[in-house]
């Protein structure tokens, strides 16, 4: 079972949002109130996807032709890092957000950002990012992480 890293098509919305949510529902909902996670899940249907596709660089990580995963960036921000539940702890994640810097770094991005979520924050200080503020968005609170790229 080889993970595959490739950038997202439309043929992929549906799967990308069925991940989101899955990993929202299963993984977040241990952090955030069950009305934060039908909140934030309205933002990932299949057609909020297609919509973020034209607007961001999204990356999608397959095992066996299945999305297991995804993440995406917009300009100098990391965003929708999300695996799938039975995925994670294998280092896809991790592999995607090194693509994403990869992508940050040929395009000029010399500092990343990104809006984390309470579950996430240990995955990305684990990456280097360090936590800069707390924000909050009714009663989801996110957290705001830089990483300084390059030397």
């Amino acid at each position: 079972m080889d993970c595959l890293i490739r950038t997202a098509t439309s043929e992929d919305a549906a799967a990308i949002s069925q991940v989101i949510i899955g990993a929202l529902r299963d993984t977040n909902a241990q952090d955030y109130t069950p009305a934060v996670i039908e909140q934030v899940a309205q933002n990932f249907s299949p057609q909020a996807i297609l919509r973020l596709l034209t607007q961001r660089r999204v990356y999608v990580a397959t095992i066996d032709h299945h999305i297991v995963a995804t993440a995406s960036l917009d300009h100098d921000v990391v965003r929708s890092v999300f695996v799938d539940p039975t995925q994670q702890g294998k280092g896809i994640g991790r592999r995607l957000v090194a693509m994403i810097q990869s992508s940050a770094l040929s395009g000029g991005v010399s500092l990343l950002r990104v809006p984390s979520s309470i579950t996430a924050e240990g995955f990305y200080a684990s990456l280097g990012f360090r936590k800069v503020r707390d924000e909050f968005h009714g009663a989801e609170r996110t957290i705001i992480m830089e990483l300084k790229l390059g030397k």
